[in-house]
């Protein structure tokens, strides 16, 4: 066989793979978006239901371990138990870290070590940061296994270093993560590891388009890493890119990250490249999931209303209002709408209890005046805009000067 015909049979088959996630690991990942949604929303016996169903159809690993999941939630252990073994005879490992947080809280400390380091040996191994951050584990943190498990090294000088660069690039120590760097690239040259540990302190400093350089020679070698497909979106997010940032939360998508709030991100980045169908179908997809989300509704409403659609956006705002009604942003946004149409005296009632409920907004207080300088009102405006140039919106000095300094 030659070379040629190798690879042209490689990437059929990684054609045939990706095509039948997208049709079959979709489906799951959609099933547990929805459980998590109903969970979160108090509704666990929905959600295991739910679940259940789907793995009734020959459910995966992921669904199994979902429903495991919910379970410690319910405290049902057992059924946890049952779930997370038969994840493990599926694909070997895949729910030993469920069953070490299970046994955790049983208080069977050796059991829950024992599949901690089933774990920690497996492709599903997970940082230590997230371990130790664990609530499961503090059940067992004080016992002599618990201490006697992690004087082993369980992780590499390398993962140590790279966790390390993570957390203080987090935390904005930009020079300290350096230092961690340099010691990590004398070690390691060549590593892929390394080039990661550079994209993060370039997107810490700032340096967007030097991460993004870093960033898609690794996706180009690795394209479904989510650790740096999730870089990347807030290198090219922070680089004013939002159309190949948008490319990239849709391979998270596509890659199986079961994670709603990317679809809320890919809508932001769709509203900046003026595709409003796309973002408002990423928005309902989330409402789906989370009907009285504020955030949500509320970039609904500004996507609809940018889009030309007034009457729309309104329906969003007002929803949002009827959820939240001590909320002043939820005011301002339907205030805004109503502005843009020039519905003067509804736009002045929203911004004023707006302003009740924060008075600081020195935007709001200008928007108010000109609402109600265009109703006539001229003293009322002066006074709106006298408080938006104190609080340093230097906008409103050609407001005051144009209409106030004979009042």
């Amino acid at each position: 066989m030659s070379p040629r015909t190798r690879i042209y049979r490689v990437m059929v088959l990684l054609s045939i793979c990706l095509f039948s996630f997208k049709i079959f690991g979709q489906k799951d990942i959609d099933i547990i978006l929805k459980a998590r949604a109903l969970s979160q929303s108090g509704k666990s016996g929905e959600a295991i239901n739910h679940l259940s169903n789907a793995i009734g159809d020959e459910g995966g690993i992921r669904l199994y371990t979902e429903r495991a999941e919910i379970f410690i939630i319910e405290n049902d252990l057992s059924g946890a138990i049952r779930d997370l073994n038969k994840a493990n005879s599926i694909e070997e490992h895949s729910g030993d870290y469920g069953l070490a947080k299970v046994y955790a809280l049983k208080r069977d400390a050796a059991t829950s070590m024992h599949h901690l380091g089933m774990h920690l040996g497996s492709k599903f191994k997970i940082s230590e940061k997230e371990i130790m951050l664990e609530p499961a584990f503090q059940s067992v943190e004080n016992r002599p296994e618990w201490r006697q498990f992690w004087k082993k090294e369980w992780y590499s000088n390398k993962e140590k270093s790279i966790s390390e660069i993570e957390f203080l690039t987090s935390k904005g120590k930009i020079e300290e993560s350096r230092s961690v760097l340099n010691e990590l690239r004398k070690n390691y040259p060549e590593s892929e590891d390394v080039i990661y540990a550079e994209s993060l302190i370039s997107l810490g400093s700032g340096k967007y388009s030097e991460s993004v350089t870093f960033l898609s020679g690794l996706v180009g070698s690795d394209p479904y890493n989510e650790k740096y497909l999730r870089v990347l979106a807030k290198a090219q997010t922070g680089q004013s890119n939002p159309a190949g940032a948008s490319v990239t939360y849709s391979k998270l998508l596509e890659s199986g990250v079961a994670d709603a709030e990317l679809f809320i991100q890919r809508a932001e980045c769709y509203r900046k490249t003026k595709e409003s169908d796309k973002a408002i179908r990423d928005l309902e997809k989330y409402l789906e999931l989370y009907r009285d989300d504020k955030k949500a509704l509320s970039l609904a409403g500004k996507v609809e209303a940018e889009s030309g659609d007034n009457l729309k956006a309104l329906e969003y705002f007002s929803k949002n209002l009827k959820l939240h009604p001590n909320d002043p942003d939820c005011y301002v946004d339907r205030a805004n709408s109503y502005f843009a149409s020039k519905s003067w005296d509804w736009a002045a009632r929203d911004y004023s209890m707006s302003l009740d409920l924060k008075p600081g907004n020195a935007e709001a207080w200008l928007n108010k005046g000109i609402a109600q300088l265009s109703l006539g009102k001229t003293d009322n405006a002066c006074h709106d805009f006298k408080r938006s140039y104190s609080l340093g919106n230097q906008k409103a000095s050609a407001y005051i000067a144009r209409h106030c300094l004979n009042k």
